[in-house]
């Protein structure tokens, strides 16, 4: 099966954040089981020409242009939309990690007018919103997406209800396993289908050696928190004064605020600020960690607290993470309802026996309840309906 994944940008930075890793893990793991799976997306920020593939994947990547001032949705590419079509042709179903952009969109819409079978996954991106721009692209294109699509997968309730609200209610119990061959017209319901992000396995490792060391490794945006981190800095130092505290990521607009933070607090001797970091980065810091915190507010469903369970870090995270009341009942970390229990929930995961425990049912949850194997299984399901009834 050809399977075209296309997401906005991909940068060295990783500057898009979730969509992207979520878009090469699938990928990767259609590849192992033998489809063709590539991606398509914007590049931008490559010292050299743009890469043709990414971590195993074969891409096509072009050139990001910005059209307007408006962040990741004022990036394009004209060829890219021009090639769109042909690419959508080519494929047995486009895969669209899908936002209110000039790049997800138009592949999107291709895809409806090649007849090609179209998946969607919005991580979260698409929601009800009162800004303009998203009230015309709702409009235009976003609901005629969404109501054509073969499938809409979404990670949670909350998401699934936003998607309603922005397209209308979903079929009629909905969709509760692979979608029911090609997506209709645009009067059609939402076929709905939860899938969960997966992360790949990793080996076992011991406890971390050194002194503990508290990583913070996402982008650096307000709704992210992390000056929240650098607050909570000090209490742990009172109690584990050799401790070393990572904040890494790209920044979107916090690192000043941060630095400016640190500086203040004067604890730079014990904060290190790396920027963005590749995948092998981020698996290293994570295995060198002994702690795993972001204090994110309303995040769906983030990525590198996966990554942190399957490396076997304990994730301290705030209520309103998706992924709280999996890592409350496992055990895999402590869940805070906001800044002032960060350090707590911290010095806790601190002491080894509260540690050793927590890393092991991180390591459980992660192999049991997010394996790739089983997001796989669910996803080719998914695939197969329209897959089998355009081809029949």
């Amino acid at each position: 099966m050809r399977v075209l994944h296309a997401v906005t940008l991909h940068s060295p930075t990783h500057a898009f954040g979730g969509p992207v890793r979520v878009a090469l893990n699938l990928s990767r793991g259609l590849r192992e089981r033998g489809h063709e799976a590539r991606l398509l997306a914007l590049g931008d920020g490559f010292a050299g020409p743009l890469p043709t593939e990414v971590e195993d994947v074969p891409a096509r990547l072009y050139p990001a242009r910005r059209m307007l001032p408006l962040g990741f949705s004022g990036i394009t590419s004209p060829a890219l939309v021009a090639a769109a079509g042909r690419m959508a042709r080519d494929a047995d179903i486009v895969h669209v990690h899908l936002a209110r952009d000039l790049v997800t969109l138009p592949v999107a819409l291709a895809a409806l007018r090649a007849g090609t079978p179209l998946v969607l996954q919005t991580h979260g991106m698409v929601d009800p919103s009162d800004r303009l721009l998203a009230k015309v692209l709702d409009a235009l294109a976003v609901r005629r997406v969404l109501r054509g699509a073969s499938a809409v997968l979404y990670l949670t309730d909350h998401e699934r209800r936003g998607l309603e609200a922005v397209a209308g209610p979903a079929a009629p119990g909905g969709v509760r396993g692979p979608a029911a061959g090609p997506g209709g017209g645009p009067g059609q319901p939402l076929r709905l289908v939860r899938l969960v992000n997966g992360v790949p396995a990793q080996e076992a490792r011991p406890a971390p050696p050194g002194p503990p060391r508290i990583l913070y490794a996402a982008r650096l945006q307000g709704r992210k928190r992390p000056q929240d981190f650098v607050a909570a800095v000090p209490e742990i130092l009172r109690r584990y004064p050799e401790a070393e505290f990572v904040v890494a990521g790209p920044d979107e607009g916090e690192l000043a605020s941060v630095q400016a933070l640190i500086a203040r607090l004067g604890v730079g001797d014990r904060v290190h600020c790396p920027g963005a970091l590749s995948a092998g980065e981020m698996l290293a810091e994570l295995r060198h960690a002994h702690v795993y915190m972001l204090p994110s507010v309303d995040e769906p469903f983030p990525m590198s607290v996966l990554e942190a369970l399957a490396a076997g870090t304990p994730a301290v995270v705030t209520r309103s993470n998706g992924l709280a009341r999996d890592i409350a009942a496992a055990g895999a970390g402590r869940v805070v309802d906001g800044a002032p229990g960060l350090a707590a929930a911290v010095l806790e995961l601190l002491e080894p026996a509260a540690r050793d425990e927590a890393s092991a049912a991180a390591r459980k949850l992660a192999a049991e309840a997010f394996s790739m194997d089983a997001v796989l299984d669910t996803l080719l399901g998914v695939y197969g309906r329209p897959y089998a009834g355009t081809h029949a």
